[in-house]
Order: C-alpha cells, then structure tokens, then sequence
C-alpha cells in the first residue's frame, strides 16, 4: 500500500513539473517564439550542423528582440529573469556579428551558441521556480 501512494506521489510531482514547463511556452509567447528558433539551431550544432544558426542568426537577433520588448508575465518578472532576457539579447546580437564577420571558426561559433544556449535554459528554469 505504502508503495502505491509512493509511486503516485511520485507520478504526480513529475505530471505537474511537465504541466509547468508547458504553461511557460503558453503564457510567454515570445519565449516560446525564441525556443523555437533556438531548438532549431542549436540541436543540430550538436552534430556539427553549423548551417541552421549560420542561415538564422539575424532571425535569433529578431526574436531575443522581441523577447526583450515584450512584457513579462507577471509570475516571471523577476529582477533575475530581466537580467537574463537582456543577456540573451546581447549575446545573440554577438553571435549575429560573429557568424557574419565571416572570421569565427566553427569551435567559436558553436560556443557561443552553447552560451546562448545556456541563458536561454537558465531564464525556463527561473520561471519554474
């Protein structure tokens, strides 16, 4: 019995953090916008697949843009997730300048892609918080 309550707790607790992570693609649209662009570059820069973010860059400078300008849901509007959302900005921007200087090696580039990368995960894992 004991074992039963256990597993379903357990099940539970792990339906809602699902639940979570959805509801912030769906009450952040821009957020979700940015995921979008991000998933579809960087994923294949783990196969070194350097095209995608190559061809896309300026349309990840246009999404962390709008990310930027637009309001923040009330449940994330934290000093630290502001903080991120602009660093993400930044740094898109420098990749965007990077990749188009046509004088970053690929190592470059897919670093700071990984960067970027890792600001975007910091600012969802803020939000479930």
């Amino acid at each position: 019995m004991k074992k039963n309550v256990f597993f379903l707790l357990i099940s539970f607790v792990l339906m809602m953090s699902q639940a979570k992570a959805q509801s912030i693609f769906e009450r952040w649209a821009e957020l979700k916008d940015f995921h979008g662009v991000m998933s579809e570059t960087f994923h294949p820069s783990e196969e070194g697949n350097l095209e995608p973010i190559k061809t896309r860059s300026g349309e990840m400078v246009q999404k962390a843009s709008n990310l930027a300008k637009a309001a923040i849901p009330n449940d994330f509007a934290k000093p630290a997730i502001q903080s991120a959302v602009k660093r993400l900005q930044k740094d898109s921007k420098t990749l965007h300048k990077l990749i188009k200087s046509k004088k970053a090696s690929d190592e470059q580039i897919t670093k700071s892609l990984a960067a970027l990368h890792d600001v975007f995960h910091e600012i969802v894992g803020l939000c479930r918080e």
